[in-house]
Order: structure tokens, then sequence, then C-alpha cells
């Protein structure tokens, strides 16, 4: 049995995501660690809320509410959503934890034990008309590499390039708006990352089959410019991770906080501690280091590009500069963007459509099916609803549920409710079988090597499958004649269903747990081996007909939601 550790990128606290945020990273993450526990694998899934920084600070302050009641108060909002979908995080923990303060300040200690922190004066942007330094993220302008006119003063989202606040054109405050800012003194560590430049590459070298988007972008930032910039770990604001160097106070660092960007990614073995101080499992530390059992581990992180250079040069430079035994990041599977019917989905633009309206609109796994089979992995992919709106027709209602809904019915009226006998399988079935077994094999491979996209086509290919055999053996004719073999075309047709449902359950959960119930069984086991898999529903076995699986979604219906979510979210 192989161990899985799976993370996606945590996020952020000020507000609910759009599709365009699942898609990137939690949703294929919770396919990939479905599948492995499907396959028999132990799997600990992990994702939080990432609550530190002015972003929260600001949220807070617009919704009237201290800092910390409104992050306890979103996280909750974020985990029912996150719920909703169907995501089986093993634990969603929150980066305000006392777990992650600890860790974060060992963390801290460590890397200035050896040599890797520094402590400069430097001159950071002051917005007089807010009051207050401005945090890098929170100075907008135009980037001075490509021209984006709402690039931020730490990374452009346009063109990926590490920026300081100084290299902005135009700069203004993001918060205001005002470009009344001037340069004042204040002292901060760095994390110099500039040190590690060789050993971060001689790492990333050894990291198999990465994607050609992950390891493009980490490789740009090693290699642009002045190679790998020492950064700014620690921040003037009140809502954060209290500057230490373990348990010890830092002297000069009083009344300031880590940077967010430096603990965030901290949570992800915190929120291992928390899975197991929440009752939830036992022994964290088999998962994370590798002197206490995490070396046969395999880590996978989900994330969309915007994160990679975060995840494989500050995060790893965090790790290996401990001198701790951490397990090391062992895959990266980055995403492009998702843009929304001719322009960009936007959190901080209300633009798109967000988790929880989804939600209201359609049940989890319509989305989950058009997210994952749209998947943006080898270029940015564009959602339309005349794109949804087929796709859950066609391949949904018209393949998966009319194949169910054409069988159970079709049994019940020429047999009973229950598996028929008939007789042996004949060269028809046969081959349906060799194709199954081919495909099936396919689809795991996919699965296994996270190709999101050809994944989703296999499946339907399977799918497909059943349904030209049911047309080729036309049992509703043969019965007439013959129903000891149209019998048996059903008795083969009723086990495909819960094949089916097994093998669609990493993208479809609710469906297939539908389709388990109406054919009355437990027996998910994964299908190794085709023919007995497709025997597991014996003669005699009792079955219900299960309302709609998927309905069809109506012009009308398409159209009001186009109109709905043309304009921006309040």
């Amino acid at each position: 049995m192989a161990r899985h550790l799976i993370t996606s990128a945590i996020p952020y606290i000020n507000g609910i995501k759009h599709l365009g945020n699942l898609v990137g990273s939690q949703l294929p993450a919770d396919l990939y660690a479905r599948f492995q526990r499907a396959r028999g694998n132990e799997v600990l899934f992990l994702c939080a809320t990432d609550e530190h920084g002015t972003p929260a600070e600001l949220a807070a302050a617009k919704a009237s509410k201290p800092v910390a009641e409104y992050c306890a108060e979103m996280h909750g909002v974020q985990a029912q959503i996150a719920e909703g979908f169907r995501l089986s995080f093993d634990h969603f923990g929150r980066s305000s934890s006392e777990q992650n303060k600890k860790l974060t300040q060992h963390f801290a200690g460590r890397l200035a034990d050896a040599g890797l922190i520094r402590e400069v004066s430097e001159k950071q942007v002051y917005s007089n008309a807010d009051g207050r330094f401005l945090p890098d993220r929170y100075i907008e302008g135009t980037c001075p590499n490509c021209g984006y006119d709402k690039a931020r003063g730490d990374q452009c989202e346009n063109c990926t390039k590490q920026l300081d606040p100084t290299d902005l054109i135009d700069p203004r405050s993001a918060i205001s708006g005002s470009t009344d800012l001037e340069v004042r003194e204040t002292k901060h560590l760095y994390l110099c990352q500039s040190q590690m430049k060789d050993q971060l590459e001689e790492w990333i070298d050894t990291r198999e089959g990465w994607p050609i988007l992950t390891t493009s972008i980490a490789k740009k930032w090693l290699t642009d410019g002045d190679g790998l910039q020492d950064r700014g770990i620690t921040r003037d604001l009140a809502w954060g991770v209290p500057v230490k160097k373990g348990t010890e106070e830092w002297p000069g660092m009083e009344g300031k906080v880590f940077y967010v960007w430096f603990d965030a990614p901290i949570e992800y073995i915190a929120a291992a501690q928390e899975w197991v101080d929440a009752g939830k499992g036992t022994d964290w530390e088999r998962w994370w280091r590798t002197d206490k059992g995490a070396d046969d581990v395999r880590y996978t992180q989900f994330m969309g590009k915007d994160n990679v250079p975060f995840h494989t040069l500050s995060f790893p430079a965090t790790i290996l500069g401990s001198g701790e035994p951490w397990k090391l990041v062992d895959y990266i599977k980055s995403f492009n963007y998702l843009n929304y019917d001719g322009g960009q989905f936007s959190t901080s633009q209300g633009r798109g459509v967000f988790m929880d309206q989804a939600l209201e609109i359609l049940p989890a796994d319509y989305w989950r099916w058009w997210l994952l089979s749209h998947a943006p992995e080898s270029s940015d992919s564009e959602f339309t609803w005349e794109n949804f709106q087929a796709s859950v027709n066609k391949d949904l209602a018209d393949v998966l549920g009319n194949f169910v809904s054409r069988v159970t019915k079709f049994c019940r009226s020429k047999f009973s409710e229950a598996v028929p006998e008939g007789g042996a399988y004949g060269p028809s079935e046969e081959a349906l079988i060799e194709t199954l077994t081919t495909r099936i094999r396919a689809y795991e491979g996919h699965m296994e090597a996270m190709e999101v996209r050809k994944s989703a086509g296999e499946l339907r290919a399977i799918w497909v499958a059943g349904n030209e055999y049911l047309q080729e053996a036309a049992p509703w004719s043969t019965f007439k004649t013959d129903p000891e073999t149209a019998a048996m075309q059903i008795r083969l047709a009723l086990n495909l269903i819960r094949l089916y449902a097994v093998l669609s359950a990493p993208f479809i959960p609710d469906a297939s747990a539908q389709l388990m119930q109406a054919m009355q069984t437990e027996d998910d086991s994964w299908p190794d081996d085709v023919p007995a898999a497709l025997q597991v529903l014996e003669p005699g076995h009792a079955f219900t007909v299960p309302e709609v699986t998927f309905r069809k979604i109506a012009d009308d219906e398409r159209e009001g939601w186009q109109e709905r979510f043309s304009g921006v979210r309040s």
C-alpha cells in the first residue's frame, strides 16, 4: 500500500472563491486523493485557509468585525462550501492556528541559526491617506516588464515577474487608490534565498517528470535578472504570527509579524498536527519527517501557476535551510488559468461564478465534471455557458444518465427489480470486456500521471462503450425472440452500472453513491479484474430504479444564468 501526502494551495480568507480557484488546485487535488483511496492506498489530504496579512485586516474592517472573529467565521464558510463540492480533505486547517504559529517561529529560529536570515534597514512605501505602511501586495501600478496595469508590488500576475514596489510605474495604494505615497525607513528580516540558489537548482533537477509549466516557471525565477533574490519575511502589521526566534524574543522585531507568504506554506505541515490534535489521526510526523517514516511518502502539491514560484523556491528554501529532515514535495501539478466568458475570473473584481453561487444553481457533480474535463492544464481554458450546457447534456445526461435509466427501467418492466440470469456471454460481450479492460488500464495510467483532461476523456469513453454495446445488443428487440439472451445482456448492463459508479466516483462522487445505492451494493472494489468486476451483481440480486441521475439544462435556464452572471458580484 503506497502512502500519498496531498496538499492543494490554501485559499485566502477574504471571501468566497470562484470556479477558477477551485479547478486550479482544490478540485484536481480531490480527484487525485479519491483515486488513490479507491486503489487502496493510504492518503492524507490537507488544506487550510490562509488567514494573515493586510487583506484579512481590511476585509474584517469592511465587515466591522475583529479580524480574529472575521477569520473564524470565513473559515467556517469556506469549509462548508468545500463540503458542498465534496472536497474530501482529511483536515481543513487554519494558518492562524497555534500549531502554525509555533512551527513558523521554529523555522525562523532554525534559519537564523543557519545564517540564512539577515536584518535589513529598508525603505518601504507609506500611504499618508491610509496612515500605514503598504505591504507589497497592496501597492499597484504598471509592470515595467510587460505593461500590465494592475501589477502588485511583489509580483506581476500577468508575466509572473518578481517585483519590488519601487519598480512599479505610477504606483498607487490598492486600499484607497491614493498616489500620496512616500518612502519611510523601517527594519525587517530577510530570508537569504540567494545563498541557496545552487542547492535549490540541484534539488529541482532531481524532481522527476514535473509538468513543463511548473519547471519553466521555477527555472525562469532562478535565472531571471540577478537570479534568486533575498526576500523580506516580516511586516509592520498587527495581525499575523509574532516574530520570534523559536521561543525567544527577537530584539528589534517587537510588534512585527511574519510575512504571510512565509507562514502560509508552513501551514501545510501544521495542518497535519492540527489533524492529530483534533483526534482525526495519529502520528503526523510519519507524514512530514523523513526520520520518522516519511521517506516512503509520495508528496504531491496542486496549485495555479501564480503560486509556483513560492512552492518551487521559497518554501523549499525554508525547508532545506532549516537543516532538519522534513519531507519535500515530489511532484507539483500546476494549472493555467480558467477564464470566464471572454474575460478573466476575478475575486477582487467579483467577476465570474463563485463557489457558493454555483451550488445554488446545480449540484456539485455537474460543476465537478465540467471543470475537471476542461481543466486548464497545457494552456488557459475558458468557461462559457454554452459549453457548460452542452457538456452536461451530452456527457452526463445523454451518455451516463441515459444508460442507467434505459437498463434499469427495461429490466423492471420485462423481468423484475432483480438481476436476471440468462445464458453465458457471447462474442459481443467478450469484445466489450476486452475494450473496457484496455480503457480502464488507460484511465488508471492517466489518473496516476495526474492528466486530468485525459482521465475525463477516457472515463467518458468507458461510458460510451456501454452505450454502444447496448445499442448493438438491443435487448428490447432480442427479448421478443430470445428472452434468455436478453436477460444475459441486461445482467451485464446492470453490472456495468456498478462498474461505472466505482470508476466515476473520483469525478462525480454523489452520482456514484446514488448508483451504488440503486444497485444495492457496498462493493466498491476497484476493477483490477474486469471480467470478475462484471460478475459482482449475481442473478437474483435486487436493485431499484434510481431517480434521474443527471437532468438536462434547458436553453432558457442557460440564458438566465448567462444574464445573471454577466456583470460583477457585489
